[in-house]
C-alpha cells in the first residue's frame, strides 16, 4: 500500500534539479555545497510518508516549517558561536517557507543557510588561529561564557571576536593548569584548530542533508528519523549487534565528545573503566601512537578515530563525570573487539541477603537488551539464541542447581529491542494473558498476548530499572507491575513507547525514476565504483549502479500497557524510586519538545495475580530508613545536586589561581566522600594520584533492591497473606 501511494505522488519531475539564485549565488567568495538530484527525490518520498502514515497524522505548515529552521540552525550553532544576528534575521525570511521548500524538493534555502555557516566557521577558526600565541594574563579576574545557548545572538563581529579570544585563553589555561609548558599549550592548540579547519573543508552534501533531515523529522517526533544511505548502512550494522570498535554510544555537548551510554559485553563495558557522561578530549592509535586531541571535532569524526578492525588497540584521554574541563584526564587503553549478540547475552548471579536472622539467596539475571537470532531461527535452526530461551535456561538453573529463593530481574540500561521477546519473556512470569496492546495511526488497537500456559517461575520477582531502560523493558516491567507479579525497583524509565517501522525510500520509487537518475549519470560518465563512493561526487550507488536515497524510521503506532495507560511519555514508575545516576530533565522522553504525549485507552481483558499494596507500604518504610542512613545514597543526592549545579553555570572564571583552587577542592571532596564510603566497607582508603583500584564496583542500587526483595519475602512468612505469588523451588 505504502509503495502504490508514493509510486502515484513521484514522477519524473523529482528529476529537476533544485537550483534557483539563492542556490547558486557564492556566498562572500566560499563555494557553495550544492544538493544533488536524489536528495531533492528523497525529501519529497519522506514528506509524503510523513504526511500520510506518521502516527501523528501531521500535515507540514508554516508552524512546523519555523520549527525546522530553528532546529536546524541550532543543529549548526547551539552555541551562537558563529552566526551573527544579521544573519538570523536574513534567514527569518525561509521560516514559513520550508514546509513547501520541502514538499518540492527545493532544498535551495537550507543549503543557503549551511554555507553561510560554513564561511563564519572558518572565519572564527581563522581569528582564534591568530590569537593563540598572544600575551595573556592569567591573574586577571576575568570569565569566559561557554554556553550561550539562552543568550542573545551576537550583533557584531568584534563581539564575536571577544568571546572567541576569551575561548582561546580559557582552553590555554586549562592546558596550562593540566603540567603541561606554554610552548608545547601553543602547539597542542594550534594543532587542534588546524584540525577544525580541515575538518570543514571535508563538508559536502550529504552531510548537510543528513543536519537537515534529523531538523526536520525530530520536529515531527523524536524517532523518526531519516538515515542518509552511509548513516543508514551505520545503522542497519548497530541493529545487527555486529559493530567493531569500543562499544559506546557518543554525542557532543558544548564541543566536547560525552558517552552516553555503554554497550553490555563490548571492550568499553568489559574494562569497568569509561561510565555515561565520561569526556573524551583525544585519541590514540596503538599503544604507542601521539594523542590527537578532539575537542571541537565532528562527531562523526571523533567516532572514525576511535573504531577501527578488531583487535587493534585504541587509547582514550579522558575526563571523568563530575570533573572539570581542566582536571587532569586519565588515559584508558582498549582493545576494540566485535560486539556481537553471543556478547549480550542474559547473565545470571547469585547473591545471599539477610533480613532479620533470615539469609535468603536471590538470583539476579541481568538482561542487557530483547534480542533474537532471527536469522538462526528462519534456517529452522531449534536452539537459535533468544531473550527468552536465555532466561529460561537461567532460571532453570537457578531454580535446580543454585536452589535460589527469588529472581530478579536487572533491565537497567537495556534500550529495548524484540517485542516478541518482551511478549514472550513476561510469559515466563505469568500464566496467560495479554502482555501489550498496540494502536497504529488508523487507530486500530491490537493487543498481544502470552498464549502458553503455565509459567516457569512464579515466585517472589522483582524487577530494576533505570532512566535508561526504553521500550520492550518498559512493556516487560509495566506488565509485571500490572499484574501485581513482582515489585519495580529503581527510576522512572525513558518513556519511548512507540513503534517505528524501517522504509528503504528506493522501494518506494518507481523503477523508471531510478533507471533515468541512472541514465543522467551515465551520460555525466558518472560510474560505479568497488566501494560505492563516486570520486569527486556524493552520489552513492549500490553493486548494480543504482543511486542511493537512503532511508526512514517511520512512527506508526503506540505502545499500551494492559491497564491501558501508555508506556510513552512517562515510562513506568517504580514502586521503590532511587535517586537517578541520569539526569531526569535531559534525558527520557518527556524532555523531547516533540514527543508524543501520553493518554490511556481502555484496558486489557486481564486478571492480577496479586495485590502487593499493603505490603508496599510497609516495605517502603524499611526502604527510606536505610536510604536515610546510606553513605552511597548520600553520596549520590550530593553527585546530583553538584551535576545540577554545574549545569546551571553558563561561564568560568580565567583566572589560573581560581580555577585551579576549584578543580583542587572539587578533587578533595570527591576523594573524601569515596574513602568515607570505603571505610564502611572495610577497605583501606585511596590517596590522591592512586591509581584506579582494581575491586569489583559496589552497586548500591543492587545491593538495596535485594533487600527489598529479602524483606518482601520475610513479610509473607510472617503474614496470612494469600495472594502472592508463590514460591516455586
Amino acid at each position: 500500500m505504502l509503495r502504490r501511494v508514493l509510486m502515484i505522488t513521484f514522477t519524473a519531475a523529482a528529476l529537476a534539479c533544485s537550483a534557483s539564485p539563492k542556490a547558486q549565488k557564492m556566498v562572500d567568495g566560499v563555494q557553495n555545497i550544492t544538493p544533488d538530484e536524489q536528495q531533492s527525490l528523497a525529501v519529497r518520498q519522506v514528506v509524503s510518508l510523513i504526511e500520510n502514515y506518521n502516527y501523528k497524522h501531521i500535515k507540514l505548515n508554516d508552524s512546523i516549517s519555523s520549527i525546522i529552521l530553528d532546529r536546524y540552525i541550532k543543529a549548526m550553532d547551539p552555541s551562537k558561536y558563529y552566526f551573527l544576528a544579521s544573519d538570523i534575521a536574513e534567514f527569518d525570511k525561509f521560516r514559513t517557507e520550508l514546509d513547501d521548500d520541502l514538499r518540492n524538493g527545493d532544498l535551495s534555502a537550507p543549503f543557503y543557510i549551511f554555507n553561510v555557516y560554513l564561511k563564519r566557521y572558518n572565519e572564527r577558526i581563522d581569528y582564534s588561529l591568530g590569537q593563540i600565541k598572544a600575551k595573556y594574563d592569567f591573574n586577571q579576574n576575568d570569565t569566559y561564557t561557554y554556553d550561550r545557548e539562552k543568550m542573545n545572538w551576537v550583533s557584531s563581529t568584534t563581539a564575536l571576536d571577544d568571546i572567541w579570544k576569551k575561548r582561546v585563553k580559557y582552553e590555554l589555561v586549562n592546558l596550562k593548569i593540566a603540567g603541561t609548558d606554554a610552548a608545547k599549550n601553543i602547539e597542542t592548540l594550534t594543532k587542534r584548530y588546524q584540525n577544525l579547519k580541515s575538518q570543514a573543508a571535508k563538508f559536502n552534501n550529504q552531510d548537510v542533508f543528513q543536519i537537515l533531515m534529523d531538523a526536520f523529522t525530530e520536529a515531527i517526533d523524536p524517532h523518526t528519523n531519516y538515515f542518509n544511505p552511509r548513516n543508514a548502512e551505520a545503522f542497519n550494522m548497530e541493529m545487527s549487534r555486529s559493530l567493531e570498535g569500543i562499544g559506546a554510544t557518543l554525542q557532543l555537548e558544548n564541543e566536547v565528545t560525552k558517552i552516553v551510554s555503554i554497550v553490555p559485553g563490548s571492550p568499553a563495558f568489559k574494562s569497568k573503566q569509561l561510565n555515561a557522561g565520561d569526556r573524551i578530549v583525544a585519541v590514540a592509535q596503538g599503544a604507542t601512537g601521539e594523542f590527537v586531541d578532539v575537542i571541537g571535532w565532528r562527531i562523526d569524526n571523533t567516532v572514525s578515530k576511535i573504531k577501527g578492525p578488531k583487535g587493534t588497540t585504541v587509547r582514550l584521554k579522558v575526563i571523568p563525570v563530575g570533573q572539570e574541563l581542566s582536571a587532569k584526564p586519565i588515559i584508558v587503553t582498549l582493545v576494540r573487539d566485535k560486539v556481537i549478540l553471543a556478547d549480550q547475552s542474559a547473565k545470571k548471579t547469585v547473591k545471599s541477603v539477610q533480613s532479620g536472622e533470615v539469609t535468603y539467596k536471590i538470583g539476579i539475571i541481568d538482561v542487557p537488551a530483547f534480542y533474537a537470532d532471527w536469522k538462526a531461527m528462519y534456517a529452522g535452526d531449534k536452539n537459535y539464541k533468544s531473550t527468552t530461551r536465555d532466561v529460561k535456561l537461567l532460571i532453570d538453573s537457578l531454580k535446580t542447581i543454585d536452589k535460589v529463593d527469588a529472581i530478579v530481574m536487572d533491565l537497567r540500561a537495556n534500550g529495548g529491542g524484540s517485542l516478541n521477546e518482551a511478549i514472550d519473556l513476561t510469559g515466563l512470569f505469568i500464566d496467560k494473558g495479554p502482555v501489550v496492546q498496540v494502536r497504529d495511526y488508523n487507530n486500530n488497537v491490537k493487543v498481544n498476548e502470552d498464549k502458553d500456559a503455565g509459567a516457569t517461575w512464579t515466585g517472589p520477582l522483582g524487577v530494576m530499572i533505570d532512566r535508561l531502560s526504553a521500550s520492550a523493558s518498559e512493556i516487560f516491567a509495566g506488565a509485571i507491575q500490572d499484574y501485581g507479579r513482582g515489585v519495580i525497583m529503581g527510576t522512572q524509565t525513558y518513556g519511548k513507547g512507540t513503534v517505528q517501522q524501517t522504509i528503504s525510500l528506493n522501494d518506494m520509487v518507481d523503477p523508471k525514476i531510478l533507471q533515468e537518475m541512472m541514465k543522467v549519470l551515465a551520460a555525466n560518465k558518472v560510474k560505479n565504483p568497488k566501494n560505492g563512493v563516486v570520486p569527486g561526487s556524493t552520489v552513492i550507488l549500490d553493486k548494480d549502479g543504482v543511486p542511493q536515497l537512503g532511508q526512514l524510521n517511520l512512527t506508526m503506532a503506540k505502545f499500551y500497557r494492559v491497564n491501558g495507560t501508555s508506556t510513552q511519555h512517562k515510562g513506568v514508575t517504580p514502586d521503590f524510586n532511587f535517586p537517578s545516576v541520569y539526569p531526569l530533565d535531559k534525558i527520557g522522553e518527556d524532555t523531547e519538545p516533540s514527543a508524543l504525549p501520553f493518554d490511556v485507552i481502555k484496558p486489557s481483558n486481564y486478571e492480577a495475580v496479586a495485590n502487593l499494596a499493603m505490603l508496599k507500604k510497609e516495605l517502603q518504610k524499611l526502604h527510606n530508613d536505610r536510604m536515610s542512613r546510606s553513605l552511597d545514597n548520600k553520596a549520590l543526592e550530593e553527585d546530583i545536586a553538584e551535576s545540577k549545579k554545574r549545569d546551571a553555570e553558563v561561564s568560568v572564571t580565567l583566572n589560573e589561581a581560581k580555577l585551579k583552587a576549584e578543580r583542587d577542592a572539587l578533587e578533595s571532596k570527591n576523594l573524601a566522600r569515596l574513602n568515607a564510603i570505603r571505610q564502611a566497607r572495610g577497605l583501606a582508603p585511596v590517596k590522591k594520584g592512586d591509581k584506579a583500584t582494581k575491586e569489583e564496583p559496589f552497586d548500591f542500587v543492587q545491593e538495596e533492591s535485594l533487600k527489598i526483595m529479602a524483606d518482601l519475602m520475610k513479610m509473607t512468612e510472617n503474614t496470612k497473606v494469600t495472594n502472592v505469588p508463590t514460591l516455586n523451588k
